[in-house]
């Protein structure tokens, strides 16, 4: 396995004039700490979480990762994503609804010109445009056919993050006519989309997923963005990049959940509620078996830490090197983040589920809402198994088989 892509220089795929790294991982902060303070009730309640894209509006966060120059906050991804991970250990279906939205309302970078790009971006900083949507294959794709005027959009996308409180959504669509897949930017409220809060998931209710049904959506030349094909004589590396980009973004989400859980287990344990053993005074933090499993959790977690940052370098310096990025440097990379991906998902798991029996019975109190946590992260990761990945990255270890380009769900 090749060496992970150092950034080359300071530069980074956005203008970074805006407000550095430290002032977003404030800001970050400010509102992970607000959604702490309900995050359990409003979870219990389930509503559309209307009020906390405002609460992420007004932070300034939507607008974070596009350039300064065209009304955003103007920084990278690797600040990206310790916000989402903030936001996410305080209320995970909210940094998924983060994360997606970020991941989606970049994606015209990856995969079309530069100028319709940053029209693009422009509009959707300036009017705080919410993102929803997701372009990883379907069963039954959505079709788009060609008109006189541009094209028009039909079929069914059984479930897609955000898109109960989206204002733009971004799908991926396969040409009648030649079956390519393309990425395709729709109006939410345009005639003929009919959004539905159908999905009943027992976790990360507040992401706002839904299904998205396309009657006739008439589609324009510039809101067909580009080809989705993984066939590497239409597919370039750095677009190839985007699935790297997203994985991780999906990391960030299972490490926030799983530090999110350890803290409040923590701060639980230590007036003594969870203690199983009655030869330890009330309060006491000796307890073998608390300090066992604390331990272990904490090694997961960190590990897979220490490696999403390897990953999030590896990312960062790829996107650095734009078109000089080589098929074999994004492999490198690509297989990185799934490693990640992986230590993540185990991590979540581990954490969310264990969590529970250090805390012990209490933990099944609904007003204390530990549950959700483990409910969010088990749901995650049925949406993103982790199985393909593990056999991507033997391939790659035992064959130097690349490993394909499939967009995460």
């Amino acid at each position: 396995m090749g060496v992970a892509i150092a950034p080359s220089g300071p530069a980074s795929e956005s203008d970074r004039t805006g407000p550095g790294r430290a002032h977003w991982l404030h800001v970050a902060r400010e509102t992970a700490d607000d959604l702490a303070t309900d995050a359990a009730t409003r979870e219990q309640a389930g509503k559309a979480p209307f009020d906390e894209v405002s609460r992420l509006r007004e932070a300034g966060l939507l607008t974070l990762l596009a350039p300064a120059d065209l009304g955003g906050g103007g920084t990278d991804w690797p600040t990206a994503y310790a916000v989402v991970r903030e936001i996410a250990a305080a209320d995970g279906a909210i940094g998924q609804l983060l994360g997606c939205h970020y991941f989606l309302s970049c994606s015209a970078r990856f995969f079309t010109e530069p100028a319709l790009a940053a029209r693009i971006e422009r509009k959707s900083a300036t009017e705080q445009w919410c993102w929803g949507g997701g372009f990883a294959p379907e069963e039954l794709p959505l079709t788009l056919t060609r008109k006189a005027r541009g094209y028009v959009l039909d079929g069914r996308q059984s479930y897609a993050t955000g898109v109960l409180v989206a204002d733009r959504l971004a799908v991926r669509a396969e040409r009648a006519d030649t079956g390519e897949p393309l990425l395709i930017v729709v109006d939410a409220a345009h005639h003929g989309v009919r959004i539905d809060g159908d999905v009943d998931s027992f976790g990360q209710r507040l992401a706002a997923g839904g299904s998205v049904e396309f009657d006739a959506v008439p589609i324009a030349a510039d809101d067909v963005l580009g080809s989705l094909s993984a066939d590497e004589d239409v597919l370039s590396p750095l677009a190839a990049l985007t699935s790297p980009v997203r994985r991780l973004v999906s990391v960030q989400i299972l490490l926030g959940m799983a530090e999110g859980v350890l803290a409040e287990a923590r701060e639980y344990s230590r007036p003594g509620h969870s203690l199983r053993q009655p030869a330890w005074p009330a309060g006491s933090t000796q307890d073998p078996h608390v300090l066992t499993a604390y331990g272990e959790l904490t090694v997961l977690t960190r590990s897979a830490s220490a490696l999403t940052a390897q990953a999030v370098e590896a990312v960062h310096g790829g996107l650095a090197r734009s078109e000089d990025l080589t098929y074999d440097e994004y492999a490198d990379i690509s297989v990185l983040a799934a490693m990640s991906e992986a230590a993540a998902s185990r991590a979540a798991q581990e954490a969310t589920a264990r969590a529970l029996d250090i805390i012990g019975s209490r933990s099944a109190s609904s007003r204390l809402g530990f549950d959700r946590f483990w409910r969010n992260t088990r749901t995650h990761t049925l949406y993103e198994p982790v199985a393909h990945r593990l056999r991507d990255i033997g391939d790659y270890f035992l064959n130097g088989a690349h490993p394909p380009f499939v967009l995460p769900v």
